[in-house]
């Protein structure tokens, strides 16, 4: 084993692994013995250091130097309750394929409700944010069949793609400059009719922009339609103490929509995949009823396979959940709300700088976490050229930031300039690790160099 003096993964936990196996091997020790039909440990090694091998092809996605998409390393006790809960390898779509696991789902999923200020829900864990939102819209659809979906021009596109899938249609509403629904725009077509869902975004994945849910829930008073919020990853946001008045403001009103989708497996510290879905009246369970004789058969009580579309789930995504929340409690001003804060803190100060910096142009300030800056150049098109190009220069230089095509009025509002209705690639980091001291620095230093060398082509 070589000696360095870098990045090392955390090793020393897996004692409290060893441990925890320990306990849990004392409930079935009333067990007759049976022999371990595993593989020869030496093989098993040659195998596991081949894996090892060739997971180094890989980003550092645990590290802050990838600011690109939106992945962050789960928290040690979560890969820990994971690891230990695949020893069981629960199913979670039955009480008898996961009794202990579905209990810590529902604990779990009730605590993130709570932490939208719901005490009564209905909901469960999905395999990501893309299914939980097809759920949602699937029981949207069952009560509004036949009537459109309505989304912002910067909504994830897994919404025009989920309505497609359930024979809904589909329509976009423009964004103003902030990159949030434009409510006058969604009122023009709420007059029109037809419209039976409106997704609000609060936490768009191109910039973090948070749609200004008050007025659309105004709008919803007088046009009626059922109001869904897409958290999947700003969600968790709702803890930070940091936002800015808007996007406080739609945070505070979000127990008053119908449905909410979370990904754990983004700001909730979680192993992928770990989605949440979560309905505001519960009776919208009666619209999954399905017989299944030969899965439901141990228990009276709710299955959470009976209130969900997917079957077959891990129940090991919920231990890790419900362990992590254990740790890390949901509530404002606790030690999970700050490090939220920290990661907008982070983020603020990163566009300050970038902002200050005449050879960029930057949006808007971030609502989360999301910085995204152009280059300062005579022509939409130059400008995406050297972004391409410090995007390249930047990777090479151990920095892995992201590109995003964007509206050029994101950057250059003037009324009347040419750039305004183009599209222009923009350099884009997310701000989701706990960024050590002097990571600006380093990496606008990084960002310095490769400028220079895109300049120089």
């Amino acid at each position: 084993m070589s000696d360095h003096s870098g990045f090392r993964f955390d090793s020393e936990s897996l004692a409290l692994l060893s441990d925890a196996l320990r306990r849990m091997e004392e409930g079935f020790s009333s067990l007759p013995a049976i022999e371990d039909g595993g593989a020869d440990p030496e093989v098993m090694r040659r195998v596991l250091l081949e894996v090892a091998e060739r997971m180094q092809d890989n980003y550092p996605y645990f590290h802050p130097l990838y600011a690109g998409q939106m992945l962050k390393p789960p928290h040690p006790v979560a890969r820990l309750a994971y690891s230990l809960a695949m020893y069981v390898n629960p199913n979670n779509h039955a009480l008898d394929g996961g009794r202990a696991s579905s209990r810590m789902e529902k604990e779990a999923v009730a605590g993130i409700a709570r932490m939208f200020g719901w005490d009564t829900h209905l909901g469960h864990l999905t395999g990501g944010g893309t299914m939980a939102n097809l759920e949602a819209l699937w029981i949207a659809g069952q009560l509004h069949p036949d009537h459109a979906v309505l989304a912002s021009e910067q909504a994830h596109y897994t919404h025009q793609r989920i309505s497609g899938v359930l024979k809904l249609p589909f329509e976009s509403v423009p964004c103003d400059r902030l990159a949030r629904m434009d409510p006058a725009a969604l009122e023009h077509r709420l007059k029109q009719g037809g419209v039976g869902t409106v997704v609000a975004t609060l936490g768009t994945t191109a910039v973090g922009s948070v749609d200004p849910l008050p007025e659309i829930l105004a709008l919803r008073e007088r046009y009626g339609f059922r109001l869904h919020a897409d958290c999947a990853y700003g969600g968790y946001f709702t803890l930070a103490s940091n936002l800015a008045p808007s996007a406080r403001a739609a945070f505070d009103r979000i127990a008053e929509v119908d449905s909410i989708v979370i990904d754990p497996h983004k700001h909730g510290l979680q192993p992928y995949g770990c989605g949440c879905v979560l309905f505001r009246d519960p009776a919208v369970g009666k619209l999954y009823r399905h017989d299944s004789p030969y899965t439901y058969f141990t228990s009276g009580d709710l299955h959470l396979g009976e209130i969900s579309l997917e079957c077959s789930r891990p129940g090991a995504a919920a231990v890790a959940l419900w362990a992590t929340q254990e740790l890390l409690p949901l509530v404002r001003g606790g030690e999970f709300s700050g490090i939220l804060t920290d990661c907008r803190k982070a983020a603020l100060a990163l566009h300050e700088r970038l902002a200050a910096d005449s050879r960029f142009v930057v949006a808007f300030p971030p609502e989360l976490d999301i910085v995204v800056w152009v280059v300062n150049a005579e022509t939409p098109v130059r400008s995406s050229q050297l972004a391409r190009e410090i995007f390249a220069e930047s990777a090479l230089r151990g920095l892995h930031l992201a590109l995003a095509e964007l509206p050029a009025r994101f950057f250059w509002p003037e009324v009347g300039a040419p750039r305004t209705g183009a599209t222009v690639v923009s350099l884009r980091s997310v701000v989701m690790k706990a960024p050590p001291a002097g990571w600006i620095d380093q990496f606008l230093e990084i960002v310095d160099k490769a400028h220079t060398a895109a300049d120089a082509c």
